[in-house]
């Protein structure tokens, strides 16, 4: 009978360890965490009044309540050192039993810096709020990739390193501090939300993050999470709201097996970037960001572009996969971007059934004089330019773009696209719509369009210089308000 009593016990260990939050799998096992994760989350109020405890207490053995660790959730207290005990006891608990979650009950927890340990999800609870501390000094200084190049950063709100299978999961709310904003905390870097670096599995999902009454004009530099060297990294349904210039939504940084997808972003600067370091730091360690799928989501930034690839391309950004999404952007709805002196390579890139809103062009390329040069470029001749190849748009739908695409230096300036570094190959098919201008492009090599039926653009459809491939008959000589398409 003692036996059967032991085994049972291990047997209720091993389900309740089982069952913890690490993906869609899991998730699907917990229909009341399954109702909570569906939709996207509501804006948040500016501020929000502290709570009483939560009369929630978990007694299963994987749940860590934040709560029974000291937390307040008051909006008053830091709760830093109860976050972190219950964090500490979560990752101890994993070393024997594996996965746990730390739970955050309903309340507003004021915090600073805290480390996630591996085999662990923090769990938000509906109308559980996290008010980033203003104060510079909850974050410890750590050597960190911003701008792509490692150096004197605070570290994130929430921080991880060389820890697999972690996942931070709503309902909940993140209110970002501007008080740590740029200028006062470019050097070192102002702090993320969530930077996990060199993990394994890492899951985002269902919460909310924006900034807590930003002041007009003021500029952000850093991103709301920055994941950099992980594999197997997915956000879902978040909701990413910044008003502030240079204050991305998503950085992914030298990432591989990624997926994004049901999220609403809206920035000050690009709502989604991909990179992978810069200059020759970053090409010795070869980290690419590879094989990264977006669908499903609505990107808007009122400043830059809603989809940036680069300019940090040093490591290389390979195949990326955008489709059924919503963009928007103040200059670009999707960025193409490097410069001379940065290396590496950006390569099998396709776009399928987007809208693209009032943006100044649906794709710009600029591979020419595109960020800042690196502290150590990548030498030349021979490897100093990015490689672009075999970029695919199809079934794309403009509506009130200025210009279709935007490749060109034009007769008065030097070209965006290197004579020295040609894109090579370059499909556009389907594109439908509205916009004032056409596609005007330089060096490129194996290009093909067809059935470009945009309506309403003035003066040629192509506007090409040193490009080969099919389907480049100009079919229009004269400004006229609906244009021949190209078939």
């Amino acid at each position: 009978m003692k036996t059967n009593v032991i085994l049972a016990a291990a047997l209720l260990t091993s389900v309740a360890a089982f069952s913890l939050v690490q993906g869609a799998d899991a998730t699907a096992s917990d229909p009341n965490l399954l109702n909570q994760l569906t939709g996207v989350a509501p804006p948040l109020p500016v501020a929000l009044p502290g709570s009483g405890p939560s009369p929630t207490i978990s007694t299963l053995p994987n749940i860590f309540n934040v709560r029974d660790y000291g937390a307040k959730g008051d909006h008053t207290t830091k709760d830093t050192a109860a976050f972190q005990q219950a964090l500490d006891a979560c990752t101890s608990f994993g070393v024997i039993h594996g996965a746990g979650v730390v739970l955050v009950p309903k309340g507003n927890y004021l915090l600073g810096s805290v480390v996630l340990g591996p085999n662990t999800t923090i769990r938000f609870e509906p109308d559980a709020y996290i008010t980033e501390s203003p104060d510079s000094a909850d974050y410890p200084i750590i050597k960190a990739r911003f701008e792509g190049e490692m150096v004197d950063c605070h570290r994130s709100l929430f921080y991880a390193s060389h820890a697999d299978h972690i996942g931070i999961i709503g309902p909940g709310n993140i209110l970002a501090a501007s008080a740590l904003c740029y200028p006062s905390n470019r050097n070192p870097r102002s702090p993320c939300i969530f930077e996990p670096v060199d993990c394994f599995d890492v899951l985002v999902e269902s919460f909310s993050v924006q900034y807590d009454e930003p002041a007009q004009g003021q500029k952000s530099d850093i991103g709301f999470i920055h994941p950099n060297f992980c594999t197997k990294f997915t956000a879902r349904n978040l909701y990413l709201r910044s008003l502030l210039e240079n204050g991305d939504g998503l950085d992914l940084d030298s990432c591989a097996d990624v997926v994004i997808e049901g999220c609403d972003i809206s920035t000050g600067s690009d709502a989604i970037a991909l990179k992978s370091g810069r200059g020759l730091e970053a090409a010795r360690m070869g980290r690419p960001t590879t094989d990264v799928t977006i669908r499903n989501c609505k990107l808007h930034s009122a400043i830059f572009a809603a989809l940036a690839l680069g300019s940090e391309t040093s490591g290389g950004i390979r195949n990326v996969d955008i489709h059924d999404c919503t963009l928007f952007g103040m200059e670009n709805a999707i960025l193409i971007k490097s410069r001379q002196g940065r290396g590496g390579f950006i390569e099998n890139i396709s776009g399928e059934d987007l809208v693209i809103e009032s943006s100044p062009t649906f794709l710009c390329l600029n591979l020419v004089s595109a960020g800042d040069p690196a502290t150590e470029p990548v030498p030349g001749p021979l490897y100093d330019w990015t490689l672009v190849r075999n970029l695919s748009f199809e079934n794309v739908q403009v509506k009130n773009v200025q210009t279709l695409i935007g490749a060109s230096g034009g007769q008065a300036a030097p070209p965006l696209i290197s004579p020295d570094a040609p894109v090579n190959g370059f499909t556009l098919t389907n594109l439908t719509g509205t916009c004032q201008h056409g596609i005007y492009l330089d060096n490129v090599l194996n290009a093909h369009f067809s059935k470009i039926l945009v309506k309403g653009f003035s003066g040629n459809l192509l506007n090409l210089t040193n490009v080969t491939g099919t389907g480049l008959e100009n079919p229009v000589a004269a400004s006229t308000s609906l244009n021949t398409p190209v078939k």
